[in-house]
């Protein structure tokens, strides 16, 4: 790797920004990714929310709902280079590919990204199509033998053979061209791909554009790839799909204990998107539906994310969302914590109750509480099992409802009963089932 490599895909905080893969799946248009792009500016950028992403399948004329086609007839340039499709995305016609749709974005304060499959296309191996600038073409470069096992449309690159990694620098000079600021490159963790992640991020270094580099899917990733990872990404998924299920987002919590202690301006755990809002309108998954995460399960999937300092790529149709879940994407203070929180991490599990703390620059000292069982629960939180002081001063405040939250000295026999240490604070919560409360000491 250059020098240069780290500058060009750091992010100081955790990105934040709109997806189109839980509303859309393969088959989103220009339009829909411009009124996107146009409510999240209106409405989100003031709080942070600045990139638009383009997920798959967007060089696919025939892309349909639920599921991939065999032998798609890609758009693709005389280098095996995937452009656009014109008929979804007609201000690409004429091989200025994402060019004016970037400059479109860009006009509105926001960051253009494009999901982009690791490999070269089958239909450009069956072509043997020449790789620009090189002697080779793309039979020569190619290796069937590592393919994706869920998306046809691809094949790996062999890199033990002169002018593969040309092949990346071709492209990544298109995206570089294009004006691509965020690359969400797939089938890059599972099995995990070190020289295609090596390969991509060194063609980003060498591009002469900075662009942020997110890797999928995270199923089964192992904390041993940490330093790889920080070095060749900006960001890095944790699991596999997530959706609007409580399960879902339940297994992340073991993921993110794993994780967040290791979030930083080094590179960033991702729990992947946030299914909220309008989804499934032509997506891989259902069918079109507000999410099915209740009002409590998505306050808790917006804090575990925020104090663990996940990306937050939000996956509904933001113009036909309702306003709550807007609201949900606005809270200055939550927000706060996730651009700014340090020492993030698990400090209690015992189901139902699961306890994280962070602190920020200016001292102050968050607590999240979370419910995973099936019933209301009432805690008294001892403040030193939350790692604040015996006798804590100073407001307490939930950050959902903007409420303080009632702290008191332990003098009765009942609180230590319910597990509160003789001359701690005790903190009172109720925790709705799948529910959290998010607290700020200070």
């Amino acid at each position: 790797m250059t020098a240069q490599t780290p500058s060009r895909l750091a992010a100081p905080a955790p990105p934040r920004g709109w997806n189109s893969w839980d509303s859309y799946g393969t088959t989103v248009t220009e339009e829909e990714v411009l009124a996107n792009a146009r409510f999240l500016a209106e409405h989100l950028l003031p709080h942070g929310w600045d990139t638009v992403v383009v997920d798959i399948d967007w060089s696919d004329p025939s892309a349909r709902s639920h599921g991939y086609n065999e032998g798609a007839p890609l758009a693709m340039d005389e280098h095996g280079r995937l452009l656009p499709d014109p008929g979804r995305f007609p201000s690409s016609a004429g091989g200025k590919g994402f060019g004016p749709l970037a400059a479109q974005v860009h006009a509105l304060g926001l960051k253009l990204g494009i999901h982009v499959m690791r490999g070269i296309p089958r239909r450009a191996v069956a072509a043997n199509t020449p790789v620009l600038g090189t002697a080779v073409r793309a039979a020569d470069v190619a290796d069937p033998e590592n393919s994706c096992e869920w998306n046809p449309d691809m094949v790996g690159l062999d890199h033990t053979v002169d002018g593969a990694g040309a092949y990346y620098d071709s492209v990544l000079a298109l995206y570089a061209e294009w004006g691509v600021d965020f690359l969400k490159v797939d089938d890059m963790l599972w099995p995990y791909q070190a020289a295609e992640i090596e390969a991509f991020a060194g063609a980003i270094a060498r591009c002469g554009r900075s662009m942020q580099l997110s890797l999928s899917p995270g199923r089964d990733l192992s904390l041993t790839r940490l330093e790889h990872l920080r070095e060749h990404a900006t960001m890095w998924r944790i699991c596999d799909d997530l959706w609007d299920r409580w399960e879902d987002v339940a297994a992340n919590f073991a993921r993110f204990a794993r994780w967040a202690p290791h979030a930083g301006p080094e590179g960033w755990p991702d729990g992947d998107m946030l299914p909220l809002g309008r989804i499934g309108i032509r997506a891989e998954r259902g069918e079109p539906r507000d999410s099915l995460l209740t009002p409590d399960e998505q306050v808790t999937l917006m804090t575990l994310w925020a104090i663990a300092r996940s990306p937050l790529m939000v996956g509904g149709d933001l113009p036909s969302s309702n306003p709550a879940t807007i609201a949900l994407l606005q809270n200055a203070d939550v927000l706060a914590l996730h651009a700014g929180a340090t020492a993030s991490r698990e400090v209690f599990r015992e189901d139902p109750l699961i306890l994280w703390t962070a602190e920020d620059a200016d001292g102050r000292r968050y607590v999240a509480a979370f419910n995973v069982g099936e019933t209301e629960l009432d805690v008294a939180l001892d403040s030193q099992d939350v790692g604040l002081p015996a006798a804590l001063t100073g407001e307490v405040r939930e950050l959902w409802t903007g409420a303080p939250v009632e702290v008191r000295p332990v003098t009765v026999q009942s609180d230590a009963a319910r597990g509160v240490s003789p001359g701690s604070t005790a903190i009172d919560v109720r925790i709705a089932p799948h529910g959290a409360v998010l607290l700020r000491v200070g």
